[in-house]
C-alpha cells in the first residue's frame, strides 16, 4: 500500500476498465462505471456506488454521531481521484492582482494561524432523483437521494491571511480555484481541469485552505494534501486537490460557473447566476421504504441543514401532511453544521405511512412543497415525501 492508498491491485483493475488513475493533471480522462475512480472502501450498506460518485446511506448514520466520518463521507469526482505527493505539492498563486507569482508548500502555509471550522459539506444536486420520483420531471446527473452531504470539522489556514501576506492588490474581485485532477471530457469536448471562481469578498470573509478533517489529514477521496473550503456554498465550490488560485481585477469564469452549476431551463433565465448557497434540507435517518415493527412508541431521527446558517425548526408529519408537529432539536449551538431532531411516534397503526419533515433555517427560508424544474436537477429543496410500512 502506498501512503496515498492506491496499490498494485487497483491499477491492475484500472487497466482492466480502460481508465487510468491520474498521478497528474495532464491529460483528459473519460468517467467509467465502478473503481478505481474512488479509492477508499465503499460497503453497499454504507453507500450507493455510483462510479465516479458514491452516496451516503442515511440509515448507515448513527443518530448519536455528530459529525460525519470521512470514511463514511459521500463522494464527488468529476474525473478520479489523483494521487498526489505532499513532499513536493506546491499551490501556485498568481493573477494580475497578485505581485509575481507565488508558489507555496504545505510547509509554508502550515506557518499561518491555523483555525477549525465546522460545516455542512453538500453536492449540488443533493436530492436530485426526487425531481423524478416526486415531481415527475427528467433531470440530467447522478441521481442522488439526499445522501450527498455530511457536516465535518476542516483543519486549516484562513484564505484571507494567505491572501494578505501575498501582498493582493484591492483592486481583486475575483480568485479562480483549479484542482490537480485529471481533465473532464464529455461529449467530445475536453474541458480541462476542474475549476471555478469565487468573489474574492468570500475568500476574506471565511474561506479555508484545508489540510484536515476532523482531526485526521485528508483522504486522498476528499483532497488530500489540500482543498478550498467555501463554508455553506455548493460543493462544487469547494475544489479539491486545489493546485492554483488565480487572483484577478477582471470576473473570471470557467464551465463550472457558466455552463454548468446554474440554474436552467424551465422558468429560469438564460443569464440565471452562478449557484452558491445551498438551500434548506431535511432527512429522516431511514431508508425509504423502510419496514418498522410496530410498538407502543417509536422515537423516529433526522437531520436538517441550510446553507445559509443554523436551523431555526422543524416540522414533522407522520400522516403525508394531514397533520404537523415541531420535532424535538439537539445542537442548536453547533454553529453551520446541521441540526439532529426527533419525533415520538405514539401507537403507529399497520400499514403503509408517508413520512414528511419541514426545516426552516435562522434567514426564515422554509422547505417549500414543490422545487422549481430546472434541467440539470441543482437544488432540489421540496419536503420529501418519505414512505415507510409498520409491522
Amino acid at each position: 500500500m502506498s501512503r496515498n492508498g492506491i496499490t498494485r491491485r487497483t491499477l491492475l483493475a484500472a487497466s482492466a476498465a480502460g481508465a487510468v488513475v491520474a498521478t497528474t493533471a495532464g491529460s483528459a480522462w473519460r468517467a467509467v462505471a465502478g473503481a478505481p475512480a474512488i479509492l477508499k472502501a465503499l460497503p453497499p450498506s454504507q453507500f450507493v456506488d455510483f462510479g465516479t460518485n458514491a452516496e451516503m446511506r442515511w440509515e448507515s448514520v448513527d443518530p448519536r454521531r455528530y459529525l460525519t466520518p470521512q470514511a463514511r463521507l459521500f463522494v464527488r469526482n468529476h474525473t478520479v481521484t489523483p494521487t498526489i505527493d505532499a513532499s513536493s505539492y506546491r499551490l501556485r498563486v498568481f493573477g494580475d492582482a497578485v505581485v509575481g507569482e507565488r508558489s507555496l508548500s504545505l510547509r509554508d502555509l502550515r506557518r499561518f494561524r491555523q483555525v477549525e471550522a465546522t460545516t455542512v459539506h453538500e453536492c449540488t444536486g443533493n436530492g436530485r432523483s426526487f425531481f423524478g420520483s416526486q415531481q415527475g420531471e427528467t433531470v440530467s446527473g447522478t441521481a442522488w437521494t439526499l445522501g450527498a452531504v455530511g457536516t465535518v470539522t476542516w483543519q486549516g489556514a484562513r484564505l484571507g491571511d494567505v491572501l494578505r501576506s501575498l501582498g493582493v492588490s484591492r483592486e481583486a474581485v475575483s480568485i479562480q480555484a483549479t484542482g490537480l485532477d485529471p481533465s473532464y471530457a464529455t461529449g467530445g469536448v475536453d474541458y480541462g481541469p476542474v475549476r471555478r471562481p469565487f468573489p474574492v469578498a468570500k475568500a476574506y470573509d471565511d474561506a479555508l485552505l484545508a489540510w484536515g478533517m476532523n482531526g485526521e489529514p485528508l483522504l486522498p477521496d476528499h483532497g488530500y494534501p489540500l482543498r478550498l473550503v467555501l463554508p455553506g456554498w455548493v460543493g462544487i465550490a469547494s475544489i479539491k486537490w486545489l493546485g492554483s488560485l488565480e487572483v484577478s481585477r477582471q470576473e473570471l469564469t470557467s464551465p463550472w460557473n457558466t455552463k454548468w452549476y446554474r440554474l436552467t431551463g424551465g422558468s429560469y433565465p438564460a443569464d440565471s447566476p452562478p449557484l452558491t448557497v445551498n438551500p434548506v434540507r431535511s432527512a429522516w435517518e431511514l431508508p425509504l421504504g423502510a419496514r418498522l415493527a410496530r410498538r407502543r412508541r417509536l422515537v423516529l431521527t433526522g437531520r436538517s441543514w441550510s446553507g445559509a446558517g443554523a436551523i431555526r425548526t422543524v416540522e414533522v408529519s407522520l400522516d403525508g401532511g394531514e397533520h404537523w408537529q415541531r420535532a424535538r432539536l439537539a445542537d442548536r449551538r453547533r454553529g453551520e453544521g446541521w441540526t439532529r431532531w426527533s419525533v415520538d411516534w405514539h401507537r403507529p397503526t399497520v400499514g403503509e405511512h408517508t413520512l414528511l419533515a419541514r426545516a426552516t433555517d435562522v434567514q426564515r427560508r422554509t422547505q417549500p412543497d414543490v422545487t422549481p424544474f430546472n434541467s440539470n436537477g441543482y437544488f432540489f429543496d421540496a419536503v420529501v415525501r418519505h414512505p415507510v410500512t409498520v409491522v
